[in-house]
C-alpha cells in the first residue's frame, strides 16, 4: 500500500475520539435506521406517500432509496463501521428534509397546529439534532469503542510490521 493511499485509509478510519462518542453514534445511528425501517414499514404515512404529498417526483423511488440509505448508513453508524463515509449520505439526507418539510413551515399557513419559526422549531427538533450529531461524528469520528477502531489499530499494526 503507498504511503498516501495508507494515510488517508488510516485518516477515515480513525478513532481517537473518547469512548462516550458511542452515546452520539448510538442515538444518530438508531434514528436513521428506525426512521429508514418505518418508511417501508408505513409507506403511506412515511414512505412514498408522504414523498408524493410533499411534491417530489418519482416518490417511489425517492422512498425507497431515502429508506435503503438510512437504514445502511444508520446501522454502519450504529456499529461505528466506516462511520465518516456513512455520515455523508445521511449530512445531505437529512438537509434536504429540513428544505424540503420545515422551511416550508415558515410560511403562513405550514403544516400543523402550530405555524411559523415555533411550529417549524417544533418539529425540526430532530433533524436539527440528528445534524449536528452527523457533523459532530463527521469531525470527531467513532470514538474507541467503534468497529473503525479495531480496524485503524490493525491496520497501524500491520503498516509497523
Amino acid at each position: 500500500m503507498t504511503e498516501a493511499r495508507q494515510w488517508s485509509r488510516l485518516t477515515i478510519l480513525a478513532a481517537d475520539g473518547p469512548p462516550a462518542v458511542i452515546c452520539i453514534r448510538v442515538a444518530v445511528g438508531l434514528v436513521f435506521l428506525s426512521e429508514g425501517i418505518q418508511k417501508f414499514v408505513y409507506p403511506h404515512a412515511l414512505g412514498p406517500g408522504r414523498f408524493d404529498k410533499i411534491g417530489i417526483p418519482a416518490p417511489t423511488f425517492f422512498a425507497d432509496l431515502d429508506g435503503v440509505v438510512e437504514i445502511a448508513c444508520g446501522a454502519l453508524i450504529l456499529l461505528g463501521l466506516l462511520t465518516r463515509p456513512a455520515t455523508v449520505p445521511l449530512l445531505i439526507d437529512i438537509g434536504l428534509a429540513i428544505v424540503l418539510t420545515k422551511l416550508r413551515e415558515l410560511r403562513p399557513g405550514g403544516f400543523g397546529g402550530v405555524h411559523g419559526f415555533w411550529g417549524m422549531a417544533h418539529d425540526a427538533r430532530t433533524d436539527f439534532a440528528m445534524l449536528l450529531g452527523l457533523i459532530f461524528l463527521l469531525w470527531v469520528g467513532p470514538g474507541r469503542w467503534s468497529l473503525d477502531a479495531v480496524l485503524a489499530q490493525r491496520d497501524r499494526a500491520t503498516a509497523d510490521s
